[in-house]
C-alpha cells in the first residue's frame, strides 16, 4: 500500500506492507486524509534541521546522550543517534474512510461503516490504517469526505472552546485564522458569542468574515489593543483563544492585554509561553492550556486499551468531541469541507506539502490527500528492491526478525551483521509496516511484512528473533516453536504462570527433537561474568551474592510499566534472577521479597523492592532494585563472597577481586548481547547443548513471578 513518510526533511511516498486488524482497533480503508498547515509542516521543518540545531532546542536530550555515553560507550550512543536521525517517520493524524475490519473487542462497528479517525501514529496518511476504537467515530449522513477528514482539527478547536466556557453574548477574540482558527470562530458563533477574528493574512481575515465573524481584521500589533477597546465599548474581551502558530514571544501577553478584568485566555496553538506576571496578576486573568482533542488524550488506558470515561463524570472525551464536531458539521453550524481549498492524489503528496509551504494568499488553509477506491496493492508482504538478486547462502541460518523498534535496530541488527557467516536476515515483521519496510531495505532482507503468520509459514526461515512488546513474547515464541522454528526471544520469556506452563508443556514430550529456545538473558554472556565464572569454577563454599540495581526513573505512562510490559520486576529484574541461576548453577529453594511501603505514580513497588533467594547448593542471593537513585551512580553493581574472597562487578565495565591490584577484567561496558547470539549460532551449528538450559530459563522467569507475588500478594 502507499504511505506518506518524512525522511531527511523530504516527503516520500513508499510502498509498505498493509496492516492487519489488531485487538481493540479498527482497520480503516482511507478515502481522504487532511493535512493542516500547523502541526505537520512544523514536523517536516524540524526533520530538516541538522542534529545540533535540534539538540539546542531540547537540552534534555543532550544530557541523556551524555549519560548514555557514560553508561554504554560512545559507539553505541552514536549508532542510536544515527539510527533515529536516518529513520523515516509516519505522518498524519486526521482522516475518513470505510471500516475494513474490526479487531477483537470492538463490538459497535461493522465492516463498511463510514468513520472518521484521529491520532498521530494512527490516523496516518496511508491507504489502510489501524486506529484504536476510542479514536474512531461514525460519520453522520450527508457529510462530504473532505469535511469528515477534518475531524481531528474540529475536535481540537471544540476542546479549546470548551476550555474557555463561553456564555451567550460574550465577546471572544480568536488570534490566528488558520484551519483551527476558522473552525473556532464558527463554533463560537454557534455558541451565541460575538467573535473578533485577527490574523496577519488578509485572505484568511476575509474568509473568517464570510463565515460569520462579527469583526475580522488584519492584525497590526500597535493598533490591536485600541481597536479591541473600541469594539468592546471599553470593557475588553471576555476571552481570547489563541490558535496561531508563531515564534513571537509577546503574543500571549498581547492576548492578556485584550481581556477585561477576570477574563480568560486559552492557548490552543503553538506559541512561546513567556508570561509577564503583571499582565495577568493585576486583572486576575485565567490562563488555560487546551490539551489537543480533549480528555483521554495521552492516556494509554483510554486510547490504546479502549477504557472509556463515564459520561456522568467526563462529559466530553476526545471521542465525544469528535462526534459532536461532526454533528455540528452535519447540521450546517460549521462549514468544514468548504475550507479545504485543494486536494491531491496520495502519489502527489509532495505537491500537497509544497502547496502548504507557499507564502501569502496562495497558501491554502488545508488540503486533503485522496486514496484509490479499489483493493489492489494492499498486500501484507512487500519485497525489497534487492530481493530478486538475493538467494539463501548455504549453511547460513535465515532469520525472521519480529519487532523493528529501537532496541532491535541498535543492538541485534548490528550483531547479526557481525555474525554474517552464521546468520542472514530474511524477513522483518512489525505491526508498523513502514518500520518493517525501512529496516528490510536497510538490512537487505528479502521482504517486510505485518503478518506474523507469513514468517511462520516461510520454509526458508530457520530462526525467529522476537523483539516486540513483552506481552507478545510467550504466545509468539510458542507459535514459532510449533512451526518448527528455533526461537530467540527477548526477555521476559513470559508474564504469567499460564504462559510459562504452555511453553514448558511443549517440551515435556520428545524435548530433544524440538527446536531450540533461547531467552535473551544476555548478562550471563558478558565478558565480566565470564571472568567471574572462571574464578568460581572450582569453588568449595556456597555463594553469598548482593546485587544493586540503580534502575532510574521511568514514567508510569511508559509501555513497560503497563499491561504490555508487565512492570520492571517481570520485565527487567528477571535478568538478575537468571544471573543468580547461572552463577550458582543450582535449583532455587526459596524466594521472598518486600517492597516500599506505599506506591504512587512516581514510585512503584515492583521497581523499589528487595528480593532474597536461597539455592539448593546453600548459596544466598539478594537483589535491591530501585528507581529512586540518581544517574551519577552506576546502574548495576554486584558483590560475591566465596571461599574467603570478595569479587566486585562494576556496571559490566570491570570485575575486581579484593586484594589483587589488577582487575580480573576491564573494558567498555559489555552486557553480552553479541556473545549470546554467537553462543546460539554455535549451538545450532553443532546441535550441542543449549546456551541456556531450559530449566534455567524457566527458573529465572518463575522467580520473577514469586517476587511479584511477594510484593503484591497476588498471582502473577
Amino acid at each position: 500500500m502507499k504511505q506518506v513518510l518524512i525522511k531527511g526533511g523530504q516527503i516520500v511516498v513508499d510502498d509498505v506492507p498493509a496492516p492487519g486488524a489488531l485487538p481493540m482497533m479498527v482497520l480503516v480503508r482511507v478515502e481522504q486524509s487532511c493535512i493542516s498547515v500547523g502541526t505537520e509542516l512544523s514536523g517536516l521543518r524540524a526533520s530538516e534541521a541538522p542534529l545540533w540545531k535540534r539538540a539546542l532546542k531540547d537540552p534534555n536530550k543532550v544530557l541523556k546522550a551524555f549519560q548514555m555515553v557514560a553508561e554504554q560507550g560512545f559507539d553505541k550512543t552514536k549508532k542510536l543517534i544515527e539510527t533515529n536521525q536516518n529513520s523515516s517517520s509516519a505522518i498524519g493524524y486526521s482522516l475518513t474512510g470505510l471500516v475494513a475490519a474490526v479487531g477483537d473487542g470492538v463490538l459497535d462497528l461493522e465492516v463498511g461503516d463510514r468513520v472518521a479517525c484521529a491520532g498521530a501514529n494512527y490516523a496516518m496518511h496511508a491507504e489502510l490504517v489501524n486506529v484504536p476504537r476510542n479514536l474512531v467515530v461514525p460519520v453522520p449522513n450527508g457529510i462530504s469526505a473532505a469535511a469528515a477528514s477534518t475531524v481531528t482539527l474540529g475536535a481540537i478547536a471544540l476542546q479549546g472552546v470548551r476550555r474557555l466556557s463561553p456564555t451567550l453574548g460574550e465577546t471572544i477574540v480568536v488570534i490566528g485564522l488558520g484551519m483551527l482558527g476558522q473552525i473556532t470562530s464558527q463554533l463560537l458563533k454557534s455558541n451565541g458569542c460575538k467573535v473578533i477574528a485577527l490574523d496577519l493574512d488578509s485572505h484568511r481575515v476575509e474568509l473568517a468574515r464570510s463565515y460569520g465573524a462579527d469583526i475580522a481584521a488584519v492584525s497590526v500589533k500597535e493598533l490591536d489593543l485600541p481597536a479591541i477597546a473600541t469594539w468592546t465599548a471599553g470593557v475588553g474581551a471576555d476571552g481570547v483563544i489563541v490558535t496561531a502558530a508563531t515564534a513571537d514571544p509577546n503574543l500571549l501577553n498581547s492576548a492578556f492585554a485584550m481581556c477585561r478584568r477576570k477574563g480568560r485566555v486559552v492557548l490552543v496553538g503553538d506559541v512561546p509561553i513567556h508570561i509577564d506576571r503583571s499582565a495577568i496578576y493585576r486583572n486576575e486573568l485565567e490562563f488555560l492550556i487546551s490539551t489537543s482533542y480533549g480528555p483521554g488524550r495521552y492516556d494509554r488506558s483510554y486510547e490504546e486499551d479502549g477504557l472509556d470515561y463515564p459520561v456522568s463524570y467526563v462529559r466530553w472525551t476526545e471521542n465525544r468531541n469528535m462526534s459532536a464536531y461532526l454533528d455540528l458539521v452535519a447540521c450546517g453550524k460549521v462549514a468544514a469541507g468548504e475550507l479545504i481549498e485543494q486536494s491531491f492524489p496520495v502519489d502527489k503528496a509532495s505537491d500537497a506539502y509544497a502547496a502548504l509551504s507557499q507564502v501569502g494568499d496562495k497558501r491554502p488553509l488545508a488540503v486533503t490527500l485522496k486514496y484509490p477506491t479499489g483493493t489492489d496493492n494492499l498486500t501484507r508482504v512487500v519485497r525489497t528492491a534487492k530481493s530478486a538478486a538475493l538467494s539463501p547462502r548455504s549453511g547460513v541460518l535465515q532469520v525472521g526478525l519480529v519487532g523493528a523498534g529501537g532496541f532491535a535496530r541498535v543492538t541485534h541488527l548490528p550483531n547479526l551483521a557481525r555474525l554474517a557467516k552464521d546468520f542472514s536476515l530474511r524477513a522483518v515483521c512489525s505491526s508498523a509496516g513502514h518500520q518493517a519496510k525501512q529496516v528490510a531495505d536497510e538490512q537487505h532482507a528479502h521482504y517486510a511484512t505485518t503478518d506474523y503468520c507469513e514468517v511462520l509459514s516461510d520454509p526458508n526461515i530457520d530462526v525467529v528473533i522476537l523483539a516486540g512488546k513483552h506481552d507478545e513474547h510467550a504466545g509468539k515464541a510458542l507459535a514459532a516453536l510449533i512451526a518448527g522454528k528455533h526461537v530467540f526471544v527477548e526477555k521476559p520469556l513470559a508474564l504469567n504462570d499460564a504462559e510459562l506452563d504452555s511453553i514448558e508443556k511443549f517440551y515435556a514430550v520428545d524435548a530433544l527433537t524440538k527446536p531450540l529456545l533461547m531467552t535473551g538473558f544476555n548478562r550471563r554472556f558478558s565478558p565480566a561474568v565470564a571472568a567471574l565464572q572462571e574464578r568460581l569454577r572450582h569453588r568449595s563454599s556456597p555463594l553469598v551474592i548482593t546485587y544493586r540495581m540503580n534502575a532510574g526513573f521511568i514514567s508510569s505512562e511508559h509501555w513497560t510499566q503497563g499491561k504490555h510490559g508487565g512492570g520492571r520486576n517481570l520485565g527487567e529484574a528477571c535478568h538478575i534472577y537468571d544471573l543468580f541461576t547461572s552463577l550458582t548453577g543450582s535449583q532455587v529453594a526459596s524466594v521472598s521479597a518486600c517492597a516500599i511501603g506505599r506506591e504512587d505514580a512516581r514510585m512503584r513497588k515492583n521497581e523499589n523492592f528487595a528480593a532474597s533467594m536461597s539455592f539448593d547448593d546453600g548459596s544466598l542471593a539478594n537483589l535491591v532494585y530501585t528507581s529512586l537513585g540518581g544517574a551519577t551512580w552506576p546502574k548495576e553493581q554486584m558483590e560475591i563472597f566465596c571461599d574467603g574472597n570478595v569479587f566486585v562487578l562494576d556496571d559490566f565495565k570491570s570485575v575486581r577481586q579484593a586484594g589483587l591490584g589488577e582487575p580480573l577484567w576491564k573494558g567498555a561496558q559489555d552486557k553480552g548481547h553479541f556473545a549470546e547470539l554467537q553462543a546460539m549460532a554455535r549451538a545450532l551449528r553443532s546441535s550441542g547443548d543449549w546456551p541456556i538450559p531450559m530449566w534455567q530459563q524457566l527458573q529465572a522467569t518463575r522467580i520473577s513471578f514469586d517476587v511479584e507475588r511477594a510484593i503484591y500478594g497476588h498471582t502473577a
